[in-house]
């Protein structure tokens, strides 16, 4: 390989680790916002006791989120100036003010407000401090908004022009928002970022309940968050069945690599349903396929019989890496399937009163905890790989997109970032485990000073 590979290798790398640990630190914030939400309605308006306990645990939990994410997002962000520039200088007319207003709204309504609701409990009127919590939670959903939007439209480009440098520009303010795959890019991300915090919630209460079950707070963290994925779970099989339909229809070729399908079937038989294979791209075949005939147009076109492009049909150079998106897809799916049967399960027990006392599906919710994030950053490696070898599909090459810097600084800058990163998120983790196991806070004076501002 020649530097100039060498640099676009690492700085893939690197903006993959960036983001994805971004990511990570994101998406247990603008899901954790609403229950934080939850928690302190019921606390306030429902005077349950658990609430309240629960409310402390997890605003903890959440500033130092937060935090760390904050500024992991903003060295995130740099790379578009520094390995991406001519990324920047070609799209930043598009995606550079949805940046903007995310480190705006980020940085102005999520971040500042958290100071304030953390610290201004006990001193600021009980409802003043919701309405706090409620901004908290607006400012971590706009944030998100704006990033799936610049995300979006680099998956599927709409509404621009282009110059004779090859610069992109808005044709108007609608441009911004005119992704076709936005509004269910947003809709799955979000349920994908609710449904991962309410299976760590579940874990995390299930835990304390194995180890404390006198704690009335944990009982009713456990029942919060499983009766929200009844309804979550579901709902999101349907969002990702549609966004699915649009990436047929805008995507082609990631939706062929997601399926691992080389070559279209014969006529009178429809996709199959490749439960397992190991995609050769080089001989373009699958090898150990195990697949179930038809299944896959039932799911894909909603008959027995309809076809997709397969990859044959696109040209080598184009292709996305078929083993990492085709294994990828299959992960977040499993663990999709896992979590349905889960949440199903924990649901029934909890009707028949034996959740508490099934020690068995305790553990296996501690075991699920993290499942919803493994399976979210599966769907982001599907989502960003299925798009390669483009950072604008269909537009824009990844290997026109890179700066030229020199190897040696790249190599420093990949070390260094992996260093501090590794760093800071085992620091992040051990605190995390250490406040799991924790005693819940028992803080009477701050009840006594809420009590006292509300009567006021």
């Amino acid at each position: 390989m020649s530097d100039a590979e060498w640099v676009l290798l690492l700085s893939r790398g690197q903006f993959a680790l960036t983001m994805g640990m971004h990511i990570t630190l994101a998406a247990l914030t603008l899901g954790l916002a609403p229950f934080l939400v939850w928690f302190e309605a019921r606390w306030l308006w429902g005077n349950h006791p658990g609430a309240r306990e629960a409310l402390h645990f997890w605003l903890k939990i959440f500033a130092l989120t937060v935090a760390i994410g904050a500024v992991s997002g903003v060295v995130m962000e740099f790379q578009f100036g520094t390995n991406w520039a001519p990324f920047s200088q070609r799209v930043g007319g598009v995606i550079g003010p949805l940046l903007f207003y995310e480190v705006l709204v980020a940085f102005f309504l999520e971040s500042a407000l958290t100071g304030v609701m953390l610290f201004g409990m006990g001193r600021i009127r009980p409802g003043i401090h919701f309405i706090v919590t409620c901004l908290v939670a607006i400012g971590a959903f706009l944030s998100a908004f704006w990033i799936l939007a610049a995300n979006s439209w680099m998956q599927t480009p709409a509404n621009f022009s282009r110059d004779e440098a090859g610069v992109f520009h808005p044709n108007s303010v609608f441009t911004l928002l005119s992704a076709p795959s936005f509004p269910w890019r947003f809709a799955h991300m979000l349920l994908a970022t609710l449904i991962a915090v309410a299976f760590m919630i579940a874990g995390v209460a299930a835990w304390r309940v194995l180890h404390r079950p006198q704690e009335a707070a944990t009982q009713f963290m456990l029942t919060s968050a499983i009766t929200f994925c009844l309804f979550a779970v579901p709902l999101q099989l349907i969002i990702g069945d549609l966004h699915g339909e649009n990436t047929l229809r805008y995507q082609p070729a990631k939706l062929a690599a997601i399926e691992g399908s080389w070559k279209p079937p014969a006529t009178d038989q429809g996709e199959p349903l490749r439960l397992f294979a190991i995609p050769d791209q080089q001989m373009q075949r699958n090898l150990a396929e195990v697949a179930i005939p038809n299944v896959g147009s039932l799911y894909l076109r909603h008959n027995f019989y309809g076809h997709i492009k397969s990859l044959s049909e696109f040209s080598a150079d184009t292709l996305p890496p078929v083993l990492l998106v085709f294994f990828s897809f299959r992960v977040m799916v499993g663990l999709g399937i896992l979590m349905l049967i889960t949440t199903l399960v924990a649901n029934v027990q909890r009707w028949r009163g034996k959740l508490i006392r099934s020690r068995r599906l305790l553990w296996w919710l501690v075991w699920m905890s993290p499942g919803g994030f493994i399976a979210m950053l599966a769907g982001w490696l599907v989502t960003e790989l299925g798009r390669q070898p483009r950072t604008v599909y269909g537009l824009l090459r990844t290997a026109q997109s890179v700066s030229a810097l020199p190897l040696g600084w790249m190599l420093t800058s990949v070390i260094g970032v992996l260093l501090i990163y590794s760093l800071s998120f085992a620091l992040g983790l051990r605190y995390l485990l250490q406040h799991v196991n924790s005693p819940l806070p028992q803080e009477p004076h701050i009840v006594a000073n809420m009590l006292t501002t509300s009567s006021r």
